[in-house]
């Protein structure tokens, strides 16, 4: 360490210290900072309120910060990702998943061994992205591929949530993150598991320096490479287990924290464990300050602070990395498997007058008789008014998510991204809980109309940030990553303060078609007729740009504004979508890759079977969600992530794996 690293050292040391003092001197007592520390050397009862109450918290947020510092600092240098921390790569989401799930079902097992509980989370979801992403080192992939990962495991969080509202009522300000300690027994919990933990990692820190000179040059050091890895990974994993275990899921610490320190100009994992220990503490610290500044009356979730304070970060990140990854992507690859399309397309509209006469012939616990059916359509306004608008708008809602994946998919040149992917769903659906929370008793068509503006601003926000990058299809994926996660942050802040109305919002949040009528319909109909042409009509533009921006310039295609275009057309159809039924994923991932698979990847080909796709998946869903436990509903958005989470698991290893080839 040098004169200039140790001094910015000395100066994180100071400042953790100050605000130390700032921290454990706020509260909701109205005393100032100087009047606060001689009332606690004049009155006992002060000093045990300092003690008993304030410090436990103090102490607990310098733990978990230190511990996600460490871990994100590990992360990165075992993934050689800048971008790798507990939170982007899943890890966060499998532990709150494994949290919820044995509170509901094995709530013993939960409360005795809760370290257990959430190690197996958030190793399962380490797991899940390592093998998905196999031997890729591109940041930007390993992130995309944690951020799906974390989509998956908070779908199944969100499910369980809803089944099962009155068992983990009390999960939801702990979910977003947060540093309330009642007394010291957090702390007695954590402090041996953090401690050693770090022990551990300066004990072999010298192997992780190492590593970062090539795999080739330590072995040839004669480091065995895999134990290296396998200690850096448990290190990691073990340090956000305990962290979320007594706080919560507390994101970007992991990632802000390293690059600072590495800012400081420090190198080797020795120190560099020891500053981000310190520069951890602070960030957490500082951020749970500015929490009880913006609400010193009630408790507004630390976790949802580090996500809106951390993604401009992660904006600075992408935009920086802009020169190194400016030729990302690739054509999208698909086989023409299908010959007779006369025929298949026959049997295709046959499966699809099929689902439609079954969902419009399944009431609240039964089935219509097939000969009744045309008595019931067009005498019985029940059916007319509500269970037809449902079973059209279900599945012409799903043909206008496919058709958004499938001009994020070509204009992105990644067969991952979808709105969802680009923080447009988070947008919508920040502005949708918004309207439902704040104003409860409003109209519920407001909903609708809310997503929709959400949607837009979000569109422009991603747009403007990433314009000067040409909309680089990398830079807009990390630009989808940051937004959605500081949607995810207001949503967490919005339903620990809904009470009563949280079980509203989690149903919309969900994804549901229950509630739509002729108008959404007819919102459809025209938005449809007007955006269908615009596609077919610059179809053969669009496909140039699934090729390299090279090839695209060299045939005359002005790349920029084409994919601006493309960016427009697909957000508009997914804030439509989203605004009629809610955050639904997964529909504008999947469907265009099925119709890949069939027909290839020529657009005009594609666009007809990714409609047809995207109609059944979302038919398919609702009618299965009114079925399954009739008369009670599962939202149609969960059904989704249920029928596509292995299908996308599959996905995201073939698209790795040869990606990486």
């Amino acid at each position: 360490m040098n004169v200039k690293s140790f001094l910015l050292f000395i100066g994180s040391v100071l400042l953790f210290l100050v605000l130390g003092l700032i921290h454990v001197s706020q509260g909701q007592a109205s005393s100032d900072f100087f009047s606060f520390w001689i009332e606690v050397w004049q009155d006992e009862q002060q000093m045990n309120f300092l003690l008993y109450s304030r410090m436990p918290r103090f102490v607990i947020g310098c733990l978990a910060g230190a511990s996600l510092a460490v871990a994100g600092m590990l992360l990165q240098t075992m993934t050689k990702n800048p971008l790798a921390s507990a939170s982007t790569l899943g890890i966060h989401a499998g532990a709150y998943f494994f949290v919820v799930l044995f509170t509901i079902f094995f709530p013993s097992i939960s409360g005795t061994y809760p370290i257990l509980v959430t190690m197996t989370g958030g190793l399962i979801a380490a797991l899940c992205v390592t093998f998905l992403v196999g031997k890729s080192l591109d940041p930007v992939r390993i992130a995309l591929t944690g951020m799906i990962v974390t989509m998956l495991f908070s779908s199944f969080t969100s499910a369980l949530q809803l089944l099962f509202e009155n068992e983990v009522s009390g999960l939801f300000l702990w979910g977003a993150g947060t540093l309330i300690q009642l007394d010291w027994t957090g702390v007695q919990f954590a402090t041996p598991w953090i401690l050693s933990t770090l022990l551990l990692a300066l004990i072999v820190s010298r192997r992780f320096d190492i590593l970062l000179l090539g795999d080739d040059t330590a072995i040839g050091l004669g480091q065995n490479i895999t134990l290296s890895k396998v200690l850096g990974w448990i290190i990691a994993i073990l340090l956000a287990a305990v962290t979320v275990t007594v706080v919560g899921p507390i994101g970007f610490v992991g990632i802000i924290a390293p690059h600072l320190v590495r800012l400081m100009g420090i190198r080797l994992h020795r120190t560099m464990i020891l500053a981000n220990i310190v520069v951890g503490a602070s960030l957490l610290i500082a951020a749970d300050i500015l929490v009880r500044l913006v609400s010193p009356t009630s408790e507004i979730p630390v976790g949802a602070m580090t996500a809106i304070v951390g993604a401009p970060w992660l904006v600075y990140l992408a935009l920086k990395m802009s020169s190194r990854i400016q030729s990302a992507g690739s054509a999208l690859e698909g086989k023409v498997r299908i010959t007779r399309f006369k025929f298949f397309y026959s049997i295709l509209a046959v499966a699809v007058g099929l689902l439609i006469i079954i969902s419009l012939s399944f009431g609240g616990t039964s089935f219509t008789k097939l000969v009744d059916l045309p008595h019931e359509l067009m005498f019985n306004s029940f059916v007319w008014d509500f269970r037809v608008p449902r079973v059209l708008v279900s599945f012409g809602i799903g043909m206008m998510m496919a058709i958004s994946g499938l001009l994020m998919q070509t204009v992105l040149r990644n067969p991952l991204a979808d709105a969802s992917v680009l923080g447009i769903t988070s947008g919508a659906s920040v502005f949708a809980v918004l309207l439902l929370i704040v104003f409860p008793q409003a109209p519920f068509i407001f909903v609708p109309l809310g997503a929709l503006i959400g949607a837009l601003l979000t569109m422009g926000i991603v747009l403007l940030i990433s314009a000067k990058s040409g909309f680089q299809p990398m830079i807009l994926l990390l630009m989808g990553i940051a937004i959605s996660a500081v949607g995810a942050a207001i949503i967490q802040i919005l339903l620990v303060r809904a009470n009563i109305h949280a079980s509203q919002a989690l149903t919309w949040l969900a994804g549901s078609t229950y509630g739509v009528n002729w108008s959404h319909f007819l919102i459809l109909i025209i938005s449809m007729i007007i955006i269908l042409p615009l596609i077919l009509s610059y179809a053969d533009t669009f496909e140039i740009l699934s090729f390299d921006d090279s090839i695209s310039l060299g045939l005359g295609v002005k790349t920029s504004r084409m994919r601006l275009l493309m960016i427009i057309l697909g957000v508009v159809l997914a804030a439509i979508s989203v605004s009629a039924v809610g955050a639904i994923s997964f529909v504008g991932l999947l469907a265009p890759h099925i119709a890949r698979q069939l027909v290839g990847p020529k657009l005009l080909r594609l666009l007809p079977l990714t409609l047809a796709v995207g109609g059944i998946l979302l038919l398919t869903a609702d009618f299965l969600g009114r079925f399954l436990l009739a008369p009670k509903e599962i939202p149609a958005g969960i059904i989704v992530s249920l029928i596509g989470a292995p299908y996308l698991l599959y996905l995201l290893k073939k698209t790795n794996t040869v990606k990486s080839k």
